[in-house]
């Protein structure tokens, strides 16, 4: 990931919008990809790369709102949306939605580069989490049915003995697993398995 030039997308449907924004783009050593509508856009094949959107909120086919919740589940490609009239009402609604930032034409240079630094660091920033996240889902995975069992109650808190106890084995065999199961999460210690079994969002659930 490290390795690949960041993307900025663009969607205008005004041409001569689209080819400064290229120029300007790639002038700050990105890779533009340009879209005169949404739905071509949308036609683009998803990449996992660090990557942000530019996109103007008053498209024909299909406006910058209507995009912004199509793309709803791309959070690691952060939205900032340029338009020619500032309308109150439509900026606070895609703000809410998650956009990072809403730029007014005719579009200052430095502050449109700004705002797409800002993005892009989001963006690798959210690939990074959900590499993260993946690497979390993949150990527990490794874990033994045993494995898991324990691993819920030392998040609950039960003490070897006590887990011992409702899992029908002995502590040393606890002990064992336990072991096992700390390894294969790559948890160092109790919280951080804690702030693990968090990021999963498994239920940990013990009566």
């Amino acid at each position: 990931m490290s390795d690949t030039k960041p993307t900025v997308f663009v969607v205008d449907d005004d041409a001569s919008v689209r080819e400064s924004l290229k120029l300007l783009i790639e002038s700050a050593g990105w890779q533009p990809e340009t879209f005169g509508s949404g739905q071509e856009f949308l036609a683009h094949p998803r990449m996992l790369a660090p990557s942000c959107l530019v996109l103007d909120i008053g498209l024909p086919d299909l406006n910058g709102c209507d995009l912004q919740k199509a793309v709803a589940d791309r959070a690691d490609m952060p939205i900032i949306f340029i338009t020619g009239c500032g309308d109150v009402s439509t900026i606070v609604r895609a703000m809410k939605a998650g956009a990072v930032d809403f730029l007014t034409k005719p579009l200052v240079g430095d502050v449109l580069l700004s705002a797409i630094r800002n993005a892009l660091d989001r963006s690798c920033a959210a690939l990074g989490d959900a590499e993260h996240l993946r690497a979390l889902r993949d150990s527990y995975a490794s874990l033994s049915r045993r494995e898991r069992e324990v691993m819920a109650l030392v998040v609950a808190g039960r003490l070897n003995k006590q887990a011992g106890g409702e899992l029908g084995i002995s502590e040393i065999t606890v002990k064992a697993h336990r072991g096992r199961m700390m390894r294969k999460m790559n948890a160092d210690s109790l919280p951080e398995l804690v702030r693990m079994a968090g990021r999963l969002g498994t239920r940990f659930d013990v009566a």
